[in-house]
């Protein structure tokens, strides 16, 4: 991200069939595509909105392994990065 890779930020989903629908589409992505998981999932290098929500206050986040525990994401992150997949 810090390189310049653009991510799908919005629509950010407002309801669960949204947010389904974000997880089909990750769904679809090779268990190994990390680059195409970071893109449909919306993912940014910084806090997002402004409540700037970040990784380290969502419920799918591991503290202790700096980990996204979505089983369709399933990605390394860090505490201050932020993805359209927040849920608190």
């Amino acid at each position: 991200m810090a390189n310049g890779l653009v991510t799908k930020t919005e629509p950010f989903p407002e309801n669960n069939i949204e947010f389904e629908k974000v997880l089909d589409e990750l769904r679809d992505v090779a268990p190994d595509s990390l680059e195409e998981k970071l893109i449909i999932s919306g993912f940014v290098d910084k806090p997002y909105g402004e409540d700037e929500q970040r990784c380290l206050e969502c419920m799918y986040y591991l503290v202790h392994r700096k980990w996204c525990d979505l089983p369709e994401l399933a990605v390394p992150v860090e505490a201050e990065w932020w993805c359209r997949l927040w849920r608190i």
